[in-house]
């Protein structure tokens, strides 16, 4: 029987934005070793904790190019597993916009643009080279996960009155402290 993952991990406190680690593009990981198994153990566990389909290392603090992934295509079928070094390759398709929310953002949700498809490049716990591709859902999965990485959350891909309207439900939210106020 194979063993689930995040099951030995431990669940972490998400770290929510504007908070600097979730606006800084992450470290590329160097060491495939104990520690970065634990760490994709603790994404799993804090993901599946939290009710997310994906989970990136900056979200519990770490700066480092990882996230996991337990997420349906719109067929869905599910897509489970974790990317070390992920790069996006490919985005493209048709552009949609579509209902997403985020970990470090509770409660605020906003239809955001994203490519259809989507093709990211990583590495797997060993270092062995990996090439995932996703669909509808999993490919917006893909892509907001791999900006959390890369410095941004989904807000960043928000203009216009969306931009305003999400602005303005953060700055209700009672877990929302401005960036400088503690």
């Amino acid at each position: 029987m194979s063993r689930i993952p995040g099951s030995t991990g431990s669940v972490h406190p998400v770290t929510a934005w504007p908070d600097a680690v979730l606006g800084t593009a992450c470290a590329t990981v160097t060491a495939f070793d104990g520690t970065l198994a634990r760490l994709v153990e603790d994404l799993f566990a804090t993901m599946y904790a939290e009710d997310g389909v994906g989970l990136a290392a900056n979200q519990i603090g770490v700066g480092l190019r990882v996230f996991v992934y337990d997420c349906p295509d719109d067929e869905d079928v599910r897509h489970l597993g974790h990317l070390v070094n992920p790069v996006l390759v490919e985005a493209d398709g048709v552009e949609v916009r579509g209902e997403e929310g985020c970990l470090s953002l509770p409660g605020l949700r906003a239809r955001t643009p994203r490519y259809d498809r989507a093709l990211v490049r990583g590495q797997d716990l060993t270092g062995a080279p990996v090439e995932v591709e996703g669909t509808g859902f999993f490919a917006r999965c893909l892509q907001h996960e791999t900006d959390h990485l890369d410095g941004s959350v989904f807000l960043d891909r928000l203009t216009g009155l969306r931009r305003t309207r999400a602005l303005r439900a953060l700055r209700r939210a009672d877990w929302y402290r401005p960036a400088g106020t503690g």
